[in-house]
């Protein structure tokens, strides 16, 4: 196997147009995971430690926070909790504190699992994946990065360089069931964000099909529910309803962390708890100052 540590993104591109099999590294959580019980044994590791362009975030003119692919979770949470709400709130259920330190947006995208905790937040908000190589750079919406289970939209030269997240005009939410918060793989997840802006609604749910997936019945559902100029507490029909379409643009399986069953189910009260606080928090930020 070899080892190779770029010390720029050009490196690291002209490398990965070289060795287009290259497995890229960076906390490497879930890459020496496969590597330890010989799950996956590539030519190449491309070590992207060393570029500097990776560890750094910046709002941007046109209203997004760009986040370098390599910047830690523990970052996210202490620098982003209200640049990328839902994100934060994601990143603070990620494993252990050690697997924080190391473990990366990038990293999750880019092994794609379904299971991964960011993924139901940067759908929700609607966020865009900024991939990079030889030929140039190119943005794809993280509702068209994930294929199928496992593969995405980034072709086998190009690198996962940032996560662009639009600046919040309303409240976001994510929720996990698992044995515990953290330090578990979840059963399932969900991620709700309001854009009172736009008055839209973001939905996402994790590790209930083969890919993460948006519940898009439900949010245009939503959408026409609230009365985003005067919002008030919502009909629990209305809630209940919203839960359900959630629960029905899943496609899970039953494996060993649950049924097909509880994780639609889990699913439902997840959306409906999400609902409820972004609600609450949607009155707060819009009710008139005394």
């Amino acid at each position: 196997m070899r080892f190779l540590s770029p010390s720029t993104l050009q490196e690291a591109l002209e490398a990965k147009a070289e060795h287009p099999g290259a497995v890229p590294i960076t906390g490497g959580t879930d890459v020496m995971v496969e590597l330890n019980f010989d799950k996956h044994r590539p030519e190449v590791l491309l070590d992207l430690t060393r570029i500097p362009e990776l560890t750094h975030w910046e709002t941007t003119d046109d209203g997004h926070t760009r986040l370098g692919a390599a910047v830690p979770y523990t970052r996210v949470i202490a620098e982003l909790p209200t640049l990328a709400p839902a994100l934060a709130k994601a990143s603070r259920t990620v494993a252990s504190p050690q697997i924080r330190n190391r473990g990366t947006v990038g990293g999750n995208l880019g092994g794609a699992s379904p299971a991964g905790d960011t993924h139901p937040p940067l759908l929700a908000t609607d966020a865009t994946v900024e991939l990079a190589s030889t030929r140039g750079r190119r943005r794809v919406k993280a509702r068209d990065f994930y294929l199928s289970f496992r593969t995405t939209a980034r072709q086998d030269d190009e690198l996962i360089t940032a996560i662009l997240l639009p600046t919040p005009t309303g409240p976001q939410h994510f929720a996990k069931i698992g044995t515990r918060n953290a330090m578990v793989i979840a059963v399932t997840s969900f991620a709700l964000a309001l854009n009172g802006r736009d008055r839209t609604v973001g939905t996402g749910i994790g590790s209930a099909g083969p890919t993460p997936l948006r519940a898009e019945a439900a949010e245009d559902f939503l959408t026409h529910e609230i009365d985003w100029d005067a919002p008030v507490p919502l009909p629990e029909a209305t809630v209940r309803r919203f839960g359900e379409l959630v629960a029905a643009a899943a496609r899970p399986i039953d494996d060993q962390r649950g049924s097909a069953a509880y994780r639609r189910h889990a699913l439902s009260v997840m959306a409906r708890r999400t609902l409820t606080w972004s609600i609450t928090d949607y009155r707060k930020e819009t009710a008139p100052c005394a």
